[in-house]
């Protein structure tokens, strides 16, 4: 997958690197059979339970499932907000 920083200079990914990438997805699919649909409703149910106990970004939330060696993982990257902290108005006696 193309770095973000490659992405930002515009440096485009090779054919043969982005088909390699395509085909791994392809296989990892395969042997969980996990279709699209399915990982955007994991997805969809992760980010509510999650906001129930933290402010998230749900537009920036991505769930894939990842291959290392015969392994699966699902893996998720999910922004948190920053947490403002109100000021304490102390009152003196």
């Amino acid at each position: 997958m193309p770095s973000f920083i490659d992405r930002l200079i515009g440096k485009q990914p090779k054919s043969a690197d982005l088909a390699k990438d395509r085909l791994k997805l392809v296989l990892v699919n395969d042997r969980t059979d996990l279709t699209q649909i399915n990982l955007e409703h994991l997805k969809d149910d992760i980010i509510r339970v999650i906001s129930k106990h933290v402010e998230i970004d749900p537009a920036a939330v991505c769930i894939s499932v990842a291959q290392d060696g015969r392994e699966q993982r699902l893996v998720a990257n999910i922004p948190l907000k920053p947490v403002t902290r109100k000021k304490r108005n102390r009152a003196r006696a």
